[in-house]
Formats: structure tokens, sequence, C-alpha cells
């Protein structure tokens, strides 16, 4: 009843949550690491969940309040993910405040440079730049262009889905 209102949970933290577990299932995604030949290293890994999670971002950008902290709430729930995969790879307490403010200035670079590259499309040298020196940087820097296009497609994907629909957590990703 009146309580109720209080305990229950937001929308838009149901949202921004199930956007990240969508975000989760699509960097993981087998043809990823097998077809666009993403390394399959932990590294590898943060790039591809970093990405995705720029391209909801990105998406929800001024879209009105109900967007921001359905953004926020998608960052917090990447963030936590960061968190737990450093404590189960045996990162101590300690350790871990500083690793992650690591990680937290590798995603805001990450999301700069992603901003940048888009400013200047069409010309895609700068994203395919990025791909080469992060999601390839242990890999075959070959692929970069390949990733450049799931990029842009996936950008394109998320831009022709209603506002509502990601508002409730439904992003719907392309394949790679």
């Amino acid at each position: 009843m009146f309580l109720d209102r209080f305990f229950r949970p937001r929308a838009a933290q149901n949202a921004g949550r199930k956007l990240y577990a969508g975000v989760v299932a699509q960097a993981r995604t087998p043809a990823l690491y097998t077809d666009l030949g993403a390394p399959d290293t932990v590294e590898g890994r943060f790039e591809l969940y970093t990405a995705h999670v720029f391209l909801l971002l990105d998406r929800l950008r001024g879209q009105g309040p109900r967007a921001g902290e359905t953004s926020q709430v998608l960052f917090d729930a990447y963030l936590s993910a960061l968190d737990d995969a450093l404590r189960e790879m045996g990162v101590g307490d300690v350790s871990v405040g500083k690793k992650m403010r690591k990680l937290g200035e590798a995603f805001y670079g990450r999301v700069k440079s992603y901003e940048t590259a888009f400013q200047t499309l069409p010309d895609r040298t700068q994203l395919e730049a990025l791909a080469a020196r992060t999601v390839y940087a242990q890999g075959e820097p070959a692929n970069a262009p390949r990733f450049a296009d799931y990029v842009l497609a996936q950008r394109e994907t998320l831009a022709g889905q209603s506002l509502d629909a990601l508002l409730d957590g439904d992003a719907t990703w392309g394949g790679a």
C-alpha cells in the first residue's frame, strides 16, 4: 500500500539492469570472437562490454530525465559487474579500489574516443584506429574495420528502436 511505493524498484532501475543483462548477452555472442576475431581475454571482453555500454549510453543521451536515470543504473550495473569480476579473479580488497579507478579511467577514455570517432563520421579512420588499439590490442588489428562496421550497425539498430522500448529495458541488438 503506502509503503509499497518506497520499496518497489523504480522503473529505471529495472530497465537499466535489464539493459545491462542484454549487454552481457550481446558481448558474449560467439561471432564477435569467431567471426570478428575479438580476443577472448579479460581485456578483450572488457572492450566489448565497454563498447556495448557506450552504445546504449550514447543512444539514451539527451532523451530526458528517465533516460538519464536509466543510463545511470546501466552504468552502475556495469561498474558493479567489473568490481565483482575483479573479486572473482582473486584481486584483494585493498587493490580493488585502485583497479576500479584504472578501469573507470579507461572507460571514460573510451567514451571520449568513441564520441570523437562518431563526430568524424563518415570518415571511419578514427573508429577503426580506436578498435585496433583497444579491442584488438592483443589480437589481430586487421579485423578493426569489420569491428567498426559492427559498431556502426549496432548504433543504427539502436537508433531505430523506440525510446519507450529502451526505457523498458528492451534493446534489440543486431548480429555480429
